[in-house]
């Protein structure tokens, strides 16, 4: 009677639904993770991924392998949501859009003939990733927050370059173990550093716990979802559990392992890389405030003009969106004098000490 109890469970929960076209498949798997579609189903090997997919894990590490042959790796407590991917026999009209939501995540891009490059789209709740053929590992905490590394070769060379953006600067990545953080959309990446890591210490540190409440929730869902699959009762139920669920003792990882693995060594490497950034930021940024002199707002985010004021190169952006959206390119190497005036509050900005010419906007609601 047992042997067939077991047997029906283990058929339930390999059970696909049926969906449409599969953009790929888990091809690995190691303890506990779902896929939310139109409902929670558990993660199983072979089992198809969906566009609009959200893939979670739990206790457990989830590989997908897309049609392209790009794969992205999650480990514990991890959540990827796949937004679109379009794949077409012509690699320019292939599209793949992902958001890493929290999390460590691993992404291989795939085949150079079956994806163009310029079609994928990374993003952090913190900033953009723009993959030129490359292996890099990204890590998001509760807050937010991105670690984002590039990961060598098997030549031990860098595996190609990122580039991580915000709204405000971008840097790229072209170094193996190279690293940069971001904390806020509206901040720049920190200046990359090269981190003295390895691969197998990413794949066991960077583990980033789970929030209390979603914790709690999940316990409590996998715990109903055993005891509900197929109704047993309390005695059955106390034999599976000592039966099937001693496999974890298979896992990478046991619950004392994930007590080592603290989202404080995270915190802690974060913190540090903003704290070697910090001096290389500033100086980088006054060589360039002292050549391009902007007056009447501050250079990045202003709190107090709500202007946000980017230097790209040759040029200067300014950006007001607070009702109106104002959004100017100009010219770093000639003089301005911008007067923006949106639902009554004015704003003058010059650039270059100003000229006798002013560009004026004047925007009102309604």
């Amino acid at each position: 009677m047992r042997l067939i109890q077991i047997f029906v469970l283990f058929k339930v929960m390999v059970v696909q639904p049926l969906h449409a076209d599969a953009i790929g498949d888990i091809t690995e798997l190691k303890g506990y993770g779902q896929v939310l579609r139109d409902e929670p189903y558990p993660a199983s090997l072979n089992f198809d991924i969906n566009s609009y997919d959200n893939v979670e894990t739990a206790d457990g590490r989830i590989g997908i392998t897309f049609l392209d042959d790009s794969q992205v790796r999650l480990t514990e407590h991890s959540e990827l949501t796949i937004d679109e991917y379009i794949f077409d026999p012509n690699p320019d009209k292939s599209k793949m859009s992902l958001s890493f939501n929290s999390g460590t995540i691993r992404f291989l891009s795939g085949s150079v003939n079956k994806l163009n490059k310029k079609n994928i789209s990374l993003s952090t709740p913190s900033s953009e990733i723009a993959v030129l053929g490359t292996d890099f590992t990204c890590t998001v905490d509760e807050w937010g927050r991105a670690l984002i590394i590039l990961l060598p070769g098997l030549d031990g060379l860098a595996s190609g370059e990122i580039v991580v953006s915000t709204a405000t600067g971008q840097v790229r990545l072209n170094k193996p173990y190279q690293a940069t953080t971001t904390s806020v959309y509206e901040q720049n990446p920190t200046t990359p550093i090269t981190l003295d890591i390895s691969l197998e210490l990413i794949d066991n540190m960077l583990i980033v716990s789970p929030p209390k409440e979603k914790e709690s929730i999940e316990q409590e869902r996998q715990t109903t979802q055993k005891a509900n699959i197929l109704d047993f009762n309390e005695l059955d139920i106390d034999y599976l559990q000592e039966d099937l669920f001693s496999l974890e003792e298979d896992l990478d990882f046991t619950e004392l392992d994930i007590d080592y693995l603290d989202v404080n060594f995270l915190e802690d490497l974060l913190d540090s890389i903003d704290e070697l950034s910090i001096k290389d930021d500033e100086d980088e940024l006054n060589q360039f405030i002292s050549a391009i002199p902007v007056s009447g707002t501050r250079i990045g985010q202003d709190a107090e003009t709500q202007i946000t004021t980017i230097l790209e190169g040759d040029k200067v952006r300014l950006i007001r969106n607070v009702n109106q959206n104002v959004s100017l390119v100009l010219n770093s190497d000639e003089t301005y004098s911008v007067l923006i005036i949106q639902d009554g509050v004015s704003n003058i900005i010059t650039i270059n000490n100003g000229s006798s010419s002013v560009i004026k906007i004047t925007q009102e609601s309604g």
